[in-house]
């Protein structure tokens, strides 16, 4: 990036963030791959994210996820986002996060853009995007939701606007009110056959693509019959697998250092087990044509959500603003500094 003769701050907005992402969901698909395969070159610089928890608050955390971007990208900046679960019983969601870029020749930021939406953009694209490697195309006879919350609202408008053939949908939602709101959106989307059902693994029933994406902190999912019929199990939460249902399948994730973290349930089947060999490889590998998914057994893809994919989001977020002329642009943000 060419270093600005002055350095200023611009201000991007969620409801700006959103009017780019829901234009063109497949430029975001691409750029998720993009980063990836980016990433699995070494072009990136990817710190392991930064965990703050606070006294009084053993369900909330704060996270700063730190990257560097290479190749085509050249972007460097952190997302900084805070997870609250119990927003959700006041009223407000549980996630708030920005991004910030930084100019890559002189280290300045140049935007504080809202990025709950790019969190959740990336996190549902890159679900899609494995979900559409494992399936072989766009298409699934029944796809099971358990959790129907944002990351759920996001990857549906995925599969929705990438023209995904999908058969019906299975939801449930410990907030069965959650799950029935979830259920009137397909419905008005003309999803056809769209069913709440009771119970996690009536999400799982008849389902060959599962989306798993709840606020659990510890394994909730224990019986091996849910992951009898061999579904693709997209599991964006990372916490909610028993250890056992883990071992019994084949495993994927995006990147095998980052994940083996803060307790997700491949990290509790390693501390079981004592190695790593039960994961067969990357969404990378499988893109590439190194690894093929099991005929015999489920997939379970674990990305533990990568900075990297934050930012070239951002970055293509910020061009289309800017280039629309919006953006709030703070010109003497540095003021004094600059003396």
């Amino acid at each position: 990036m060419t270093p600005r003769h002055r350095p200023a701050l611009a201000v991007v907005t969620a409801t700006q963030v959103a009017s780019i992402v829901d234009g063109d969901r497949e430029t975001c698909l691409d750029l998720v791959r993009r980063a990836y395969l980016a990433h699995d070159a070494g072009a990136s610089a990817n710190p392991h994210s930064s965990f703050l928890r606070l006294p009084g608050h053993p369900q909330s955390r704060i996270i700063a996820l730190p990257a560097y971007l290479g190749g085509e990208f050249d972007l460097a900046g952190l997302k900084w986002i805070a997870s609250y679960p119990d927003n959700v019983a006041h009223g407000l969601p549980r996630a708030s996060a920005v991004v910030v870029l930084n100019d890559t020749a002189t280290g300045y930021p140049y935007v504080c853009m809202e990025a709950s939406i790019v969190s959740a953009t990336r996190t549902a694209a890159s679900a899609v995007l494995a979900g559409e490697a494992l399936a072989g195309g766009r298409s699934a006879d029944r796809v099971g939701f358990v959790g129907t919350g944002l990351i759920a609202s996001h990857v549906y408008a995925f599969l929705r606007d990438l023209k995904w053939k999908v058969g019906g949908y299975r939801l449930f939602d410990l907030r069965r009110e959650a799950a029935e709101q979830f259920a009137g959106r397909l419905s008005r989307d003309g999803a056809g056959d769209v069913a709440v059902v009771g119970d996690a693994a009536g999400a799982f029933a008849d389902c060959d693509l599962v989306v798993i994406a709840t606020v659990a902190g510890v394994p909730h999912l224990h019986d091996p019959a849910l992951l009898a019929g061999a579904p693709a199990v997209l599991h964006l939460s990372l916490r909610d697998l028993a250890p056992a249902l883990v071992l019994s399948a084949q495993n994927l994730t995006d990147d095998i250092e980052h994940v083996m973290r803060e307790q997700t349930s491949l990290h509790l089947a390693e501390q079981l087990c004592g190695h790593r060999e039960f994961v067969d490889g990357t969404l990378v590998d499988l893109l590439a044509g190194r690894l093929r998914r099991s005929g015999e057994r489920s997939v379970v893809f674990s990305p533990f959500g990568l900075g990297v994919l934050d930012l070239a989001v951002a970055g293509w977020v910020y061009e289309r603003v800017t280039a629309a002329g919006g953006g709030h642009l703070a010109l003497d943000f540095f003021g004094a500094a600059m003396r």
